[in-house]
């Protein structure tokens, strides 16, 4: 006899929603310490940071091209607009925008699958 296992774990779209959720909450906060180290190093004149300041930004270009990926495997699965994926991937380019992105994007995923 063949057995039949019922999983009640998560839909791939929550699946995919949640890796978006994480990697625009990495995203974002080293896009912002970035940009603070930035400022430190220009506005400030703390030059002793330059090594520091150049790793996170490598680590933001990393971490982007995830988010990215991310964002397109969410806006696939829920069936996006090439406009919504380029609106909400270049969300993560600007300091803090990527955590308005990811609150706005979570409600209206999770609106539309209870609707």
């Amino acid at each position: 006899t063949t057995r039949t296992f019922v999983y009640g774990g998560p839909t791939p779209l929550e699946s995919a929603l949640l890796r978006f959720r994480i990697m625009a909450f990495a995203t974002g906060v080293v896009l912002a310490c970035g940009t603070f180290a930035l400022i430190l190093n220009d506005a400030v004149g703390l030059h002793h940071m330059e090594p520091g300041t150049g790793l996170l930004w490598v680590l933001h270009g990393y971490l982007y091209l995830v988010y990215v990926i991310t964002v397109l495997n969410l806006g696939i699965k829920a069936r996006w607009h090439l406009v919504r994926m380029a609106l909400v991937a270049l969300a993560g380019t600007i300091p803090t925008m990527s955590f308005v992105a990811e609150h706005v994007i979570t409600r209206y995923v999770r609106s539309g699958e209870k609707a």
